[in-house]
């Protein structure tokens, strides 16, 4: 499995409830675009219309190779392939107040490429210091071990 991409941001703003596994539908030359792994998540978020579900804000460049695309836009909306049931869960949790859903990573599964969503809650700013708190710890810690080794 390959990731293309990812979004960090999204982990670190949000604590993750739950995820899930979206295929994505694209055209030809951005899943070229994509394989090459200059795709990017950063301020992506789901929102739904009508009975489907669209990936909105994400990045997925045009790719170099590709030929005259007229009006090609980058931050165009996706659309996500999830099942029925799915769908409807996550509309309903959409509704409950402080829930979204952002992407998480683009990667591949055989040969189909993947999106993971979660489903996440903001964190308020004393949880972000809290997190970076903790990452400092351990990482001083694979340090110290590191060196006793």
């Amino acid at each position: 499995m390959d990731y293309y991409a990812e979004n960090k941001k999204a982990k670190f703003d949000y604590e993750i409830l739950e995820t899930f596994e979206a295929g994505l539908v694209l055209t030809g030359s951005e899943v070229k675009s994509v394989r090459k792994g200059s795709a990017n998540l950063k301020g992506g978020f789901v929102n739904f219309h009508n009975d489907s579900v669209l990936l909105s804000n994400v990045h997925i460049p045009k790719y170099k190779f590709a030929g005259n695309e007229e009006n090609y836009d980058p931050e165009r909306s996706r659309k996500l392939l999830l099942k029925v049931k799915e769908i409807s869960y996550l509309r309903g949790k959409m509704l409950e107040k402080g829930l979204t859903i952002v992407p998480l990573s683009l990667y591949n599964k055989s040969r189909h490429i993947k999106l993971a969503i979660g489903l996440a809650k903001g964190k308020k700013k004393y949880d972000k210091r809290e997190s970076i708190k903790k990452r400092d710890t351990e990482r001083e810690t694979r340090r110290t071990l590191k060196g006793d080794l």
